[in-house]
């Protein structure tokens, strides 16, 4: 019970370790805007290129930023930008597709 004794100076349930994590802290930004653009535009029928491009793209960057990620916080919002851009990228697979309509 040591740990119960310690005060917790990092800030609760989203502590971080107190180092710079510049890259991870980029794939989170990236996710969530990606997130974000793929699941607002596939609430419209016609953007379904951007909803799906988007999605797909934030997907991997997500999952990339999952596998090195290093905190509570970015993984937190990680899988947040994560669920967001496969909303996205599935509403804009079904409404068209990746190449819906660009390639006859």
């Amino acid at each position: 019970m040591a740990q119960a004794m310690r005060p917790n100076t990092a800030g609760g349930l989203f502590a971080t370790d107190g180092k710079p994590h510049p890259l991870q802290d980029t794939l989170l930004a990236v996710t969530l805007v990606l997130g974000v653009t793929a699941f607002v535009s596939a609430m419209f029928h016609n953007l379904h290129l951007l909803s799906s491009w988007a999605g797909l793209v934030g997907i991997l960057t997500g999952a990339y930023g999952q596998w090195i990620s290093e905190t509570t916080r970015e993984r937190f919002g990680l899988i947040l930008g994560l669920g967001a851009s496969a909303i996205g990228f599935f509403l804009g697979m079904a409404h068209g597709g990746l190449f819906g309509g660009v390639i006859s």
